[in-house]
């Protein structure tokens, strides 16, 4: 029978469930043992064998092994110190697998620091010259960034592909100092979220939804950083509904100036404001994106209702992930997929470091979050999308 594993601190096991969002019968089933032995754990009375204590630390946590041999719990922000406008309840849903990708985006400004030793390397950054207060009004903020990011409506009509619209968009938001990843999350209501930081602020969206989706989430979450806060783009916003004061101002103004971004008021004409599901569509094909976004400039232009504006969302709830010709491009190939997943910022950065010689290839393999035999065929599929 394996023995026990001496030295284990049960305040550590308490706090990295509470932080992963489990409860005590997810863990125990997870573990395929009873709530009570869990328990037992918690409390001191028993400990993990040290087969249950990997399984424990690498899979249900996500967490390194040492950590729970620790004194005291490492110093991490909660995530209601991310998301600040997130209602308790929303922060709650996150899944264990959410709050993980969470962490990484975390490590991922800690590894843009070491890398670029402290200093954001974009020549200008969004977040510092264009401020704004969630009692700005969002359309002029909108104008705004799409002339910072030099972006404008005829050139937003002449991209062939949903695929181009999103590559030039994220390409743009990168050379303004925020760095995009990407990543297939498992908790599919979750399109994305950021985290705020005055030197290396990071949006993270959710692969697995639609690319028109991607490209809402990319300006919400952009608007969430210029107000200098971080958030979470939930597929379902009816929270919003249960928000006060501040938090509520932040949420509607980042919808907004999501939808302003895309499909700006001031390039539609009278004609084109009709509500017909038909015109809807040929706005959606004109701008390159989801017939939700045309909804929602509707809605803020008081064109239709939002009672009008909740059932068709409801009619059309399968454009949250629907998947065109563009959807496919790096299916099957792992390194396409994780080059497609790095900010080329941060891939570009990385390389960089390791051929001057200021990292070695264990460091540029951990910066990356690979094993040091996958950097090639990375580098390779970089090279590739770059090509």
């Amino acid at each position: 029978m394996a023995s026990q594993v001496a030295g284990i601190n049960p305040k550590i096991l308490i706090w990295a469930r509470e932080r992963s969002g489990q409860t005590v019968a997810q863990v125990a089933s997870a573990l395929n043992k009873a709530a009570s032995d869990i328990e037992s754990w918690e409390s001191g009375d028993a400990a993990p064998t040290y087969a249950q204590l990997e399984k424990l630390a690498y899979t249900v946590y996500r967490r390194p092994l040492a950590l729970f041999f620790f004194p005291t719990p490492p110093d991490e922000a909660e995530p209601q110190q991310s998301f600040r406008t997130l209602p308790d309840f929303e922060i709650a849903d996150l899944s264990a697998e959410t709050r993980f990708k969470v962490r990484q985006a975390r490590a991922m400004q800690l590894s843009f620091s070491e890398l670029a030793e402290g200093k954001n390397p974009a020549p200008r950054q969004i977040t510092r010259d264009l401020p704004a207060v969630a009692k700005a009004k969002p359309a002029h903020l909108a104008s705004a960034a799409r002339e910072y990011l030099g972006i404008d409506a005829s050139r937003q009509k002449s991209w062939k592909s949903t695929a181009q619209a999103l590559a030039s968009w994220r390409a743009a938001v990168e050379d303004a100092g925020v760095f995009v990843f990407k990543d297939s999350f498992k908790q599919k209501d979750v399109s994305g979220f950021s985290l705020y930081d005055e030197e290396f602020p990071v949006i993270y969206i959710n692969n697995s939804t639609a690319k028109t989706r991607q490209m809402f989430t990319l300006f919400h979450e952009l608007a969430h950083l210029l107000t200098h806060t971080g958030g979470v783009t939930k597929r379902d916003d009816r929270y919003i509904g249960e928000l006060h004061g501040h938090s509520r101002e932040v949420e509607t103004f980042c919808n907004q100036f999501a939808a302003d971004v895309l499909v700006p008021s001031q390039a539609l004409d009278k004609e084109e404001l009709a509500v017909s599901d038909n015109n809807i569509a040929r706005l959606a094909r004109i701008y390159r994106v989801s017939r939700e976004v045309v909804l929602r400039r509707l809605l803020d232009m008081n064109v239709l209702s939002e009672q009008h504006y909740r059932k068709k969302m409801h009619e059309w709830a399968n454009d949250y992930f629907e998947k065109t010709e563009d959807d496919s491009e790096t299916r099957g190939n792992y390194y396409a997929t994780q080059a497609s997943y790095l900010s080329d910022t941060f891939a570009r950065l990385a390389f960089r470091n390791y051929y001057r010689g200021a990292i070695s290839l264990d460091d540029l393999a951990r910066h990356l979050n690979l094993k040091m035999s996958s950097v090639n065929g990375l580098e390779q599929a970089l090279l590739q999308k770059a090509g």
